[in-house]
């Protein structure tokens, strides 16, 4: 075999979500962390020495040439601003999802980067897990028949319970849709294409609500966006999904994602994990069975989609990122449309349509993709 090339990371953003990155990019035999840095340098060094990494602030990060790629994992509102001086430094970017808070900065961040040349990635990346994968094949191979509807649930009480620092969850750029949806709508994406139109409604039960995790028990948080979030999504492909989002919920009975076909119905797994499980109906079976898993990366593997990145950095482009800057675009346009949508009490047209993401193949070696 070719020797693999290790593609140099830089972290920026050391919070919460970051050691999942960091334990996912030492799954991958193309990732190399090569510094990370965050606005609390004590924060950046206590990483950094956990991970056998350099600390470094962002301007220092940003001017390493050995940083090839940097991963974007700083609060929603400013990932188009960290991403935009990440490729204005000639760096490649994955940012944690959403790409931007709203179109127009997603659209700059786009624009950028090809105008330099450049790739852009992001989250989320559990769709090309082990669980969602054999999803995919499934309906590829039609086990389901034509797919023709199907639902999706997410519905909580919100973070405030367990998060050590909510108040951004309830701000803009964020709430249930901006901050769940993305699971959701990518991993639709994967299985039925691109969405075609959005009829929707968003409310919100709260103006503000009331932080229950230790760090901060008692303390109000405004709300701003929207916490429920009901619609249709109308897919190209034809089929036609209910999804809701929210986070006014205390409890239900519902699966994450369920599609239905002219041949059968397929349940679906979390889309915030990587795994299963996957049960399948047919008229021959007349029952819900348990799936077998086709595809590796049933574990937490984030970071896979920046190891995929990476392997389209290392072909010159020639082969095509799955978790792409074009895919989190009409992710995000997707999003806002159910706003858009309730306030003016019709249906919305989505202009962006990327391709579908190419399914992985089967039998890929651990730490390859």
């Amino acid at each position: 075999m070719p020797q693999i090339k290790k593609t140099g990371i830089g972290i920026i953003g050391c919070g919460n979500i970051a050691q999942a990155y960091f334990n996912g990019a030492k799954l991958f035999q193309n990732l190399n962390v090569v510094s990370c840095a965050d606005l609390n340098m004590e924060v950046a060094k206590a990483k950094a020495e956990e991970n056998e990494c350099t600390a470094q602030t962002v301007d220092e990060l940003l001017a390493n040439p050995d940083v090839e790629m940097v991963v974007n994992l700083t609060i929603p509102a400013v990932h188009a601003k960290v991403s935009l001086a990440a490729l204005e430094a000639g760096k490649h970017v994955y940012s944690e999802k959403p790409l931007a808070i709203d179109l127009d900065e997603a659209k700059k961040v786009m624009e950028t980067a090809e105008a330099k040349g450049l790739m852009v990635g992001c989250a989320p990346d559990t769709f090309l897990g082990g669980g969602y994968q054999t999803c995919r094949k499934l309906v590829d191979d039609g086990w389901i028949g034509k797919p023709i509807a199907g639902t999706a649930f997410l519905m909580s009480r919100g973070p405030e319970g367990w998060h050590p620092n909510p108040a951004f969850f309830y701000e803009r750029g964020a709430g249930p849709m901006l901050d769940m949806g993305p699971y959701y709508i990518t991993a639709l994406v994967n299985l039925l294409g691109p969405v075609k139109r959005v009829s929707a409604f968003a409310t919100k039960a709260f103006d503000e609500r009331m932080a229950t995790c230790k760090e901060q028990f008692g303390k109000m948080l405004p709300v701003s966006v929207p916490t429920h979030n009901a619609g249709l999504l109308e897919f190209h492909n034809g089929a036609v999904i209910t999804l809701t989002v929210s986070f006014d919920v205390y409890k239900h009975n519902h699966g994450p994602i369920e599609i239905y076909g002219t041949g059968g119905s397929l349940k679906a797994p979390d889309p915030n994990t990587f795994g299963g499980p996957i049960e399948l109906w047919t008229p021959s079976t007349k029952e819900w069975t348990p799936q077998s898993f086709s595809h590796p990366y049933l574990q937490n593997s984030r970071s896979i989609g920046a190891a995929d990145m990476a392997a389209s950095i290392a072909s010159g482009g020639k082969r095509k990122h799955r978790a792409s800057g074009a895919l989190a675009y009409h992710a995000l346009e997707v999003m806002l449309s159910f706003e858009k949508s309730s306030l003016d009490g019709k249906p919305v047209d989505i202009e962006s349509r990327p391709e579908q993401p190419e399914a992985l193949p089967m039998y890929l070696p651990e730490g390859m993709i």
